[in-house]
This record gives structure tokens, sequence and C-alpha cells, in this order.
């Protein structure tokens, strides 16, 4: 063996017995020549092959990091089942009921005593809201009386050109004077909805899928076409494919990376293909795409609308996930609808914040928003890593956990017979909460799933928190003794 291949096994030998757990710093090129007798070329040589393999990535100016894939011992969540021996048909769900789940889920996560494992957001620690404050006042000297009342309903011209700096950082080129500044996501999410369809009309939706996208269509009395999503395949694009022949779906709401609840992403050429085959229908995409930045590889991954060239594609984001919770400052670019959304802006809530708007164009001026994004995605993946770790320790053999590449949810498959909401009740007499798999249906399905959330920095208190819950996880049907 060459002296490299030498060393990377015995590198991997560390990572793979727990000497060198997820997360951890290896020791950075000096050091390895030194305690080996080597160069600088034999030792990157090694780290590039450990790379290659998946154990681990380069972080700028960091050094090198075990990755949370280099540990696996929990079989992927649906491992064994190819989406195409699975596959259900599309289907028509029934009268949209699934808010009062929704909100009984939610409640829980607002009492600060409870261990958030189902909350839908990350920890306020993890973003810099000391720098944004600095931002807010700064910017809050700047209003004046024209600035207060200009470009209201599309958003302040600097925070969108800004925004459209980022997507020419992805190689997406976006006029600054087409989009949209929202109040949060979930406000331009909704926006481009009510522009493409109307009460009655069938929407094509993921399964499982956000609760928001479904508590939407509960408000705008609109129908839902659940198509299937697997936990590692992403979107069944062979099942809408058959469900847009058979049902007149008015327009679709996916989020094609890192989605929620499974973490699945489409790879780029399925996005492609998603484009092309809505397309040839003529149907408008709803794309939410909040998490596409907290990705754990070195790229952020496409979203569709970087392959859409008819204007179908609305493509929706925000700051609430990596900067700025709590701002509720999102934008949307609206490919062809732009005109009918400004509009429905006009007559719903006019403007987003505008103090909110100057402070987060502020700080992406001046804040250093890409060094931050760098510890946070660092953050995530060794929190993952963590909750993996304690779902290997702690729950029952053979219960099968996705093993996303950004955002902050792991999606969990229990075997049949697994009561989730039995579960969620259980955790809260025990301090904690997590998402059960019926919310994220429109038929309610998923009873054998979960949803758990891994954006807070662990602790003691966490990790007890695994513990009890996959105490409570071996005293359900399908795995009490």
């Amino acid at each position: 063996m060459k002296r490299y291949e030498q060393l990377v096994e015995l590198l991997a030998g560390d990572i793979r017995n727990g000497h060198f757990g997820p997360g951890t710093r290896l020791p950075s090129i000096r050091s390895l020549t030194a305690q080996h007798g080597i160069n600088a070329s034999t030792a990157f040589k090694a780290y590039y092959r450990l790379e290659e393999k998946g154990l681990v990535r380069a972080r700028p100016r960091s050094g090198y990091y075990v990755t949370a894939s280099a540990m696996q011992p929990l079989a992927a969540a649906g491992a064994g089942q190819p989406i195409k021996a699975t596959r259900t048909a599309a289907r028509v769900a029934p009268r949209l009921d699934v808010s009062e789940l929704v909100f009984e889920v939610l409640a829980a996560v607002q009492d600060p005593d409870i261990v958030p494992l189902g909350s839908a957001f990350a920890a306020p620690a993890l973003f810099p809201l000391q720098s944004l404050g600095k931002s807010l006042a700064r910017a809050a000297r700047q209003i004046h009386l024209r600035g207060a009342t200009a470009h209201l309903s599309q958003g302040d011209p600097v925070l969108r050109q800004q925004i459209a700096l980022r997507y020419l950082g992805m190689g997406m080129p976006q006029a600054a004077d087409e989009l949209i500044v929202t109040n949060g996501a979930l406000e331009g999410l909704n926006l481009c909805l009510a522009a493409v369809a109307r009460p009655g009309d069938l929407i094509a939706i993921e399964s499982p899928g956000f609760y928001a996208g479904l508590q939407a269509l509960e408000r705008l009395k609109m129908k839902a076409l659940e198509i299937p999503v697997h936990p590692r395949d992403g979107l069944d694009l062979a099942a809408l494919a058959d469900a847009l022949k058979r049902h007149p779906v008015k327009a679709c709401w996916f989020m094609t990376s890192f989605q929620n609840p499974t973490g699945a992403s489409l790879p780029e050429e399925k996005k492609k293909a998603l484009v092309a085959l809505l397309a040839r229908h003529d149907i408008p995409l709803v794309e939410d795409d909040v998490y596409g930045e907290l990705h754990f590889g070195n790229r952020a991954p496409l979203p569709a609308k970087a392959f859409d060239r008819k204007g179908l594609v609305m493509h929706c984001s925000s700051f609430s996930k990596t900067l700025a919770p709590g701002y509720r400052v999102g934008w949307v670019s609206p490919g062809r609808f732009g005109e009918q959304i400004e509009r429905l802006k006009l007559m719903t809530t006019l403007s987003a914040s505008l103090p909110a708007q100057l402070a987060v164009a502020d700080y992406l001026q001046h804040g250093g928003y890409d060094k931050h994004l760098r510890r946070l995605r660092h953050a995530m993946e060794t929190q993952l890593a963590c909750m993996l770790a304690a779902i290997a320790r702690y729950f029952p053999v053979g219960v099968r956990v996705s093993h996303p590449a950004g955002s902050y949810f792991v999606w969990l498959e229990f075997d049949e017979g697994f009561d989730a909401l039995a579960l969620h009740q259980a955790a809260l007499e025990h301090g904690i909460s997590v998402a059960p798999g019926p919310v994220f249906s429109a038929r309610r399905n998923f009873r054998h799933c979960l949803r758990l959330n891994y954006g807070h920095p662990w602790d003691a208190r966490f990790e007890a928190a695994m513990q009890t819950l996959g105490q409570l996880v071996g005293q359900q049907g399908p795995y009490a003794s």
C-alpha cells in the first residue's frame, strides 16, 4: 500500500470505531505530516480519499471534520422498500380538517420546559441576533418619510438586490425588480397558491408533506391530491405523471430540497424532469425552498426554479430558518405570476415590516452572512450526528431513520402497529414534544412515523430526552416484550 493509502486505512478505522466521532475536527495537515513523517501532499491525498468515501468533509479555513454519515448503524428510512415496489396511486383527500391536530401538537412546543423535539424551529442561540439588533438600530436611523412608504408591496430595493445577488451566486440570474418581499415564506407560499387557484381547485401536494400547506388548502377551501414522497428517493414523479393524466390538477406545492418532514431531496435530474413534466401540462409549481441554504455539502442544491423556462415556477424562501427567526422576512421569485401576487399582497398585508427588511438588508451587506451560514451548517451536521447516535443507543433495533444532507429534521419509521399519536401524548407527560406522522397527511396517514428536530445544541437535557423517548417507543405494541 502507498503511504497515503495506509493513512486512509488508519484514519478510517479510527472514525469507524468511534475514536473520532461525527463532527470531530481531524488533525491538521501540519499535525499529520509531523506525526507520521509524511509530506503535505501525502496528507492531502489521504483526506481527499476520505472525502470520496464520505467519511470527512472539508470546511473552508477550518479543516477536515467527520461527517454524520460516517456513523450509520441505523437502517435508512425506506431501506429495502424501493419506491417502485411501494408506489401507491395519488389520491384525492377528503375534506381537509388537519388544523385541530396541528394546533394541538404545536401548542406543546410553546412551553419552555418542554424539550422541543417536535418543534418546527431551530434554537435562537444559533442565530446572530445581537448583530441583527445592531443592524436593526442602524436601519431605524435611515428610515425617512419617503422610504417609509415607497416600494411597500414589492419590498425594499436594497434587500431585493441582496437577494438577487444570492440567486446569482447559485448561477441563477434573477432581476431584483421582479422579486416580492413577503412576511416570511409562508405568506409568499399562500399568495402564490391564491394567485393560480380558486376554492374547489385540486392542488397536488406531497405525502407526507408540510402541514402548513395542508392548512393553507383547508383555509382556501381547495382540495388536496396527495403525491407519495419516499424518505430516500423523494417525490414520486411517476405517480405525479399518472395523476396529471387522471385529475384536473390546477397547481402543485412541493419542497424539492430537504423536504419537510422527510429531509429527502430530488437530485438535479429529477428536478429537471419535474419542471419539464409540469411545463408539458402548463401547471404552475409553488416551490417551498426555505431549507436550501442549510446544506451540509460544499454546494447548495439548485432549486427546480433553476430549470424553469416558461415562468411556471414560483420560488419561495425566507431568512427565518437561516438568519432571522421572528423577523418574518421572506420573498418570492414569481415567474410569470408577479402581477397577480403583488396585487394580492396589496389586498391583504400590504407590506412586510420595513424595519425588519432594512435590518436584514444591512446584515447581508455588512454582517458576514456566509460566515454565519458555515457555522450554522457545521452546528446542524454535528447535532444530526448526536441525534443519530442517540437513536442507535436508545431506540429499539430495526427503527428506520432518514439521513438528510441538510435542514434540521429526521423522519423515523416504526413497525406497523406503532401509534405515533399515543407516543406524542406519552412523551408530553415526560416533558418532551414530538411531531407525529399524521399531522403531515391530509388523510392522517403515517401513524407509524415521527419527525424529530435536531436544530438545538446537544446537551444532557436532549440526551436524557432521547433516552426517555427510546424507552417510551419500546413500550409500544410492536416493540413491547
